[in-house]
């Protein structure tokens, strides 16, 4: 790979890569230092008159769960060094970062991941059609013809790539449906999440810098909405670079692109990938410089704010008089002819789908607690209480239960009106509607929670217990429709502005633009930081406008459209000491009211509670043969990529056909003595539902019991039965989940494969493997090969 970038970018484009950088972050800077005087003063303002807005009626958490792990499990990962696939355990921890790392073992005894990646500005494709129609019209030179051969091929039907414009592709598989919907709905939380990555708590810091933002797009003619606004501020400014610089790179490397089209690809893709690292680099680097000098000046600037704010606030009163008697008539023409007409019909676009994902969040709500209640009433009351409280604690992080929400704004179209108002995708509107659900459904569970746990006390019999449950419910969903409404609204009113006010704008640029300059000498010197034309001028445009959307947005209440409050239902003081019982650290249900057993050890049940999303079971699943060997094969490093796409063939006699019977094998073969209570207090999530190692007659009668249809309730059951039962297996049979043991090519003799990471971190693993005489040749054999397996895997990569 190094030889082909430095072919590539050799020391005159990388020059040309560093200028052309320093130069957007110069102008950047200008601005951003400007936005953050206005700012500076905008926050000081709002501290001291404050707001008028109603008070929300549900709860929000002071401290942030952070001590979870989302999800955690095993997929098949492509790796482009050497063409071939590899099975990885996989962990999203809480701040949604994908973590891959060699097997599971590795995971547990702390060792250092082979990825780290930030998937903000990622999109989540689950088709090899969508992955080349994206790659072929990011390829500089003419569009390749459509139907050509990826750059890559899929053993499965069950793709999940990773596709950044500038950045490198990830690109995995697994091996069932199930697994796929699961893994979809995990990858999609952590973009959306990833993308959100400018703290909203920071309220100098982050409008400053995406009004800078804005301003800078502004300059170059680039009005509307932007898709690339995700991430933290590196990467957005990172984004913001690779949109001028793109264009020009492929003006210069495209021609020189040899080879077939897969090759022209996977060298354009890497190329791409150097330069945004490149730049990464050298925009963090000047914006934090940037943010430094501004944070140095930040104390002067709001002594002068707070002593002179009364004359700062009538100079900017002043200046917007005298705009407006200009702009303001031209842009009420501007909105009655082009933008009042068309607010009902976006309006409606945008409640339909949004107040569903929003009833979808209290009925999903609702069923939760509902099946909770009842499972309180069947099964033993205190006792099973802090489990559930400790699960629905973690719902508005449960991806695939928040997925049905999320989907609903799948239906939201702008087509029509994309064109007319600049508006480049729908998608910013669908992530921020997701992001108000997530948020609304956190703080209706904190609620309940708060609620719950101080009347719990005094009802400890099991009937009071659930009277109690459905009271709070009751009481809780009220305060959600208020709370939903009130949030919808103000969402209804941003996306409309940010549709229109960017349209408005640009029309009007070429007859008003021009003229603010004048304007400039009616502001004071020493308050020059604060109040800037441009913005001021923004805000009368603004003006001319906010009548019709409120008009709309009122209608659409009283009209009670999609359940809709009016403005005149305000619930001030429904229950004024709700506030006062918010809890400083969240409530640990499992410790409090949790029931410990001996086969179930205290901490090992904290980490089993602290996983949200449950490790899915395909033992009983037909896996691939040729997939399943991959990892652990003495013969897998030298399978071809061309084999690995064709349908599998019929298993050889002799040969396992399923991760059941390869692992009754193991059991059978040899056996393995590891001290695994070091590494079970490194593993922070309890993901024990993957192991291996759990007896085969566990497993045939999990099986039995999923087949007789019995409640949800039961299963988990008696899965932490089984699992408390393969607790006790441990000491005689561990193994990893992520080994994949394999067979020689004849069937006939069995090859315990023990992949080891250890030699390639030269650490001792500590592990002895007692193997039989049949077996203690090929085993021999078979881990020397998977070491040399995977000399040629990749190292640890950062991805910001």
């Amino acid at each position: 790979m190094g030889d082909v970038i430095s072919a590539h970018l050799d020391d005159s484009r990388r020059q040309f890569i560093t200028e052309k950088t320093g130069k957007v972050l110069a102008e950047f800077c200008q601005f951003y230092e400007e936005q953050y005087g206005v700012s500076l003063f905008n926050s000081v303002r709002y501290e001291i008159e404050g707001s008028g807005g109603p008070q929300a009626q549900l709860l929000r958490r002071k401290v942030p769960l952070e001590a979870r792990t989302i999800f955690s499990g095993n997929l098949f990962q492509y790796m482009e060094e050497n063409k071939k696939w590899r099975n990885r355990f996989s962990v999203v921890p809480h701040n949604y970062g994908l973590v891959l790392y060699e097997n599971k073992l590795a995971y547990e005894r702390g060792l250092q991941p082979r990825i780290l990646i930030n998937s903000a500005g990622y999109k989540i494709l689950t088709s090899l059609e969508q992955y080349l129609d994206l790659v072929n019209s990011n390829l500089p030179g003419s569009a390749p013809k459509s139907g050509n051969t990826s750059v890559f091929k899929c053993p499965t039907e069950f793709p999940l790539i990773l596709w950044h414009p500038y950045a490198r592709h990830y690109y995995f598989c697994v091996m069932t449906g199930k697994e796929h919907e699961k893994w979809r709905a995990v990858f999609q939380d952590c973009v959306r999440h990833c993308n959100n990555g400018i703290s909203e708590d920071n309220k100098v810091e982050a409008p400053a810098f995406t009004d800078a933002v804005r301003m800078y797009r502004q300059s170059k003619d680039q009005y509307g909405t932007w898709d690339m606004l995700c991430g933290n501020e590196a990467q957005v400014l990172s984004n913001l670079v690779m949109e001028e610089l793109l264009p020009e790179l492929k003006n210069m490397i495209g021609p020189r692109l040899k080879g077939k089209i897969q090759e022209r690809h996977r060298v354009w893709i890497q190329v791409s990938d150097a330069v945004y690292r490149m730049v990464y680099d050298q925009t963090k680097a000047q914006y934090d410089d940037a943010v430094v000098k501004c944070e140095v000046e930040k104390p002067g600037m709001t002594s002068t704010i707070r002593t002179d704010m009364d004359q700062i606030i009538q100079s900017k009163e002043h200046l917007a008089s005298k705009i407006r008697a200009t702009v303001f008539s031209k842009a009420e023409v501007c909105v009655r002819n082009h933008v009042q007409p068309y607010i009902p019909s976006i309006l409606e676009a945008l409640m339909i789908p949004t107040s569903q994902g929003f009833a979808e969040v209290r009925e999903v709500f609702f069923k939760e607690v509902t099946d909770m209640n009842m499972n309180i009433l069947n099964e033993g009351g205190m006792e099973k209480m802090g489990e559930y409280m400790e699960n629905l604690s973690q719902l508005a992080f449960h991806p695939v239960k928040m997925q049905p929400c999320y989907e609903k704004m799948d239906q939201l179209k702008l087509e029509g009106l994309q064109q007319r108002f600049d508006v480049s995708s729908a998608s910013v509107f669908k992530q921020r509607a997701q992001i108000l659900m997530r948020q609304q459904m956190d703080d209706t569970v904190y609620t309940f929670e708060t609620l719950l746990h101080q009347e719990v006390g005094k009802s400890p019999d099991k009937d009071e217990l659930c009277k109690t449950i459905q009271r709070i419910l009751e009481r809780v969903l009220k305060k959600y429709d208020y709370d939903s409404s009130t949030v919808r609204k103000k969402f209804f009113r941003e996306a409309l502005l940010q549709i229109t006010i960017p349209f408005l704008l640009k029309k009007l640029a070429p007859t008003c633009k021009g003229d603010l300059s004048r304007f400039q000498e009616l502001i004071f010197e020493d308050f020059a930081r604060f109040i800037l034309v441009e913005n001021t001028y923004e805000e009368v445009v603004l003006q001319s406008v906010m009548k019709d959307i409120m008009m709309a947005v009122k209608e659409a209440a009283v009209q009670r459209k999609h359940n809709l409050y009016r403005d005149s239902i305000v619930m001030h003081n429904s229950d004024p000491n709700l506030h006062l019982l918010g809890e400083e650290t969240p409530i640990n249900w499992e410790e409090e009211f949790g029931k410990q057993s001996d086969s179930d050890p205290p901490d090992e049940k904290q980490r089993r509670a602290k996983q949200v999303v449950s490790v899915i079971h395909v033992d009983e699943e037909a896996l691939p043969y040729e997939v399943t060997s991959l990892e652990g094969s003495p013969g897998a490093a030298e399978l071809e990529l061309e084999g690995a796409d064709r349908s599998p063939s019929p298993p050889v006699q002799g040969s396992p056909d399923s991760v059941k019977d390869l692992r009754t094998m193991l059991v059978k073969e040899f056996c393995v003595n590891a001290p695994l209570e070091k590494a079970e207090a490194q593993l922070g999530n309890g993901t024990i539902s993957q192991r291996s190692e759990v007896d085969p007659k566990h497993r045939e009668g999990k099986e039995e019991e999923a087949t007789t249809g019995e409640t949800g309730k039961h299963t988990l059951k008696h899965s932490a039965e089984c699992q408390g039962e393969a607790q006790e297996d441990t000491d005689s049979m561990p193994t990893s989940p992520a080994q994949s043991p394999s067979l020689a090519a004849d069937g006939g003799s069995c090859v315990g494969c023990l992949e080891s990471s250890d030699k390639e971190t030269g650490e001792e693993t500590g592990v002895q493997v007692v193997v039989s005489p049949v077996c203690e040749t090929s085993m021999e054999s078979s881990v020397e090969n998977s070491h040399g397996a995977t000399e040629g895997s990749e190292g640890v990569q950062t991805q910001f």
